[in-house]
C-alpha cells in the first residue's frame, strides 16, 4: 500500500513530467482561422498606452526595502502582477506556432540588463521561468540573482550562442538562421537553443524608467513565441483638487503594451489590463500566492 509520501512523490513525478508548452485544441472557429488570415506577429500586432497609478506601489516598494528587499522596484512588482494575471487569464500564456494556437503553464520572462548604466557597458538579454503561483518575493529573488550573476561574470549562454553566430559568414548565417525559423515553425527547434533564446517567451518587459524617459511601443518578433511586449516608464507626479479645494498628489507611470491579438479576443485583453491596475493598486495581493491558479483550455 501507498503511503502519503509516496502518493505526493508519484504525484510530484507525473506534475513534472507534464509538457510545459500544449497544443490548444478547443479554441473558437475564429481563433483558429485568424492566425491563417495574419500570418505573422507584426501583422497581428495592436498597440496601446495607459496610465497606472503608483501612490500605493510607491509606499509599497519603501515597506518592503524597510523588510530587506533592498533593490525591489517597479520592474519587479510588474513581473509579478503580469505572472498574477496569467495564473487567473491563462489565455495571455498563449502563443502562435505553425498557424496554430499554443498555450504554456509556466510564465518566461525576458529582459535586457546592462552591467552598467554607461554608454559603452555589455549588455544582455536573461529569460526567467517563472511558476503561475509566483510571489513578488519570488521574482525579486529570481531576477536579482540572475542580474548579479551577470554582473558578476558577464557572458551568458546567450551571449555565447550569440557570439558562436556572430562569427560565421554572412551567407552561411542567413540560410542557417532561415533553417532555424523552419524548424521553428514545426516545432522541432532544438531544446537547448529554445531555452536560450530570449525570443521564445510568455512575455518581454524593458523599463524606460531607468532612463527617463517615456516608455516605447516595442514590436513583437516574428521569430520565436513571444506574443506580448511591455515597456513602462519614469515615475511622474501629478496635483489634483479635492472637493473642498485642497490638493493632493498622485504619482503615475505610462506602461505600454504590444500584443499579438491572436492569441486572445479585445474582451480578454480588457479584463486583464483591469485586473493588473488593480494588483498595481494593492500591490500587497502579490504578497501571497493565488488561492487558485487557472488552467487554459484543452
Amino acid at each position: 500500500m501507498d503511503t502519503p509520501e509516496t502518493k505526493m512523490t508519484k504525484k510530484e513525478k507525473k506534475a513534472k513530467k507534464r509538457k510545459d508548452k500544449r497544443k490548444v485544441r478547443t479554441a473558437t472557429s475564429m481563433q483558429i482561422i485568424t492566425p491563417f488570415i495574419m500570418v505573422n506577429r507584426i501583422g497581428a500586432m495592436n498597440l496601446m498606452t495607459d496610465r497606472f497609478n503608483v501612490t500605493s506601489l510607491d509606499k509599497y516598494l519603501k515597506k518592503k526595502r524597510a523588510e530587506g528587499f533592498t533593490n525591489i522596484n517597479a520592474m519587479h512588482v510588474i513581473i509579478a502582477a503580469y505572472i498574477r494575471i496569467v495564473s487567473q487569464r491563462p489565455a495571455l500564456n498563449r502563443f502562435i506556432r505553425g498557424q496554430r494556437i499554443w498555450t504554456r503553464r509556466s510564465v518566461e520572462v525576458s529582459l535586457t540588463i546592462k552591467k552598467e548604466m554607461t554608454l559603452d557597458s555589455p549588455d544582455t538579454v536573461v529569460k526567467i521561468v517563472f511558476e503561475p503561483d509566483a510571489t513578488v518575493d519570488d521574482v525579486y529573488n529570481k531576477l536579482n540573482d540572475a542580474i548579479v550573476s551577470y554582473r558578476d561574470e558577464p557572458g551568458g549562454d546567450f551571449d555565447k550562442t550569440a557570439g558562436i553566430l556572430s562569427h560565421t559568414p554572412s551567407l552561411i548565417l542567413k540560410f542557417f538562421i532561415s533553417v532555424l525559423r523552419t524548424m521553428d515553425y514545426f516545432g522541432m527547434l532544438p531544446r537547448f537553443l529554445e531555452n536560450v533564446s530570449p525570443f521564445h517567451c510568455s512575455m518581454f518587459i524593458t523599463s524606460m524608467g531607468s532612463l527617463g524617459i517615456p516608455p516605447i511601443y516595442h514590436h513583437l518578433y516574428d521569430f520565436g513565441t513571444c506574443p506580448i511586449f511591455i515597456a513602462f516608464g519614469s515615475k511622474k507626479r501629478e496635483y489634483k483638487l479635492n472637493p473642498d479645494g485642497s490638493q493632493y498628489k498622485e504619482q503615475y507611470i505610462d506602461i505600454s503594451f504590444s500584443c499579438d491579438e491572436r492569441i486572445c479576443d479585445g474582451f480578454y485583453y480588457a479584463s486583464a489590463l483591469k485586473l493588473m491596475k488593480h494588483l498595481i493598486r494593492n500591490p500587497e495581493e502579490l504578497d501571497k500566492p493565488p488561492l487558485n491558479v487557472f488552467e487554459d483550455i484543452d
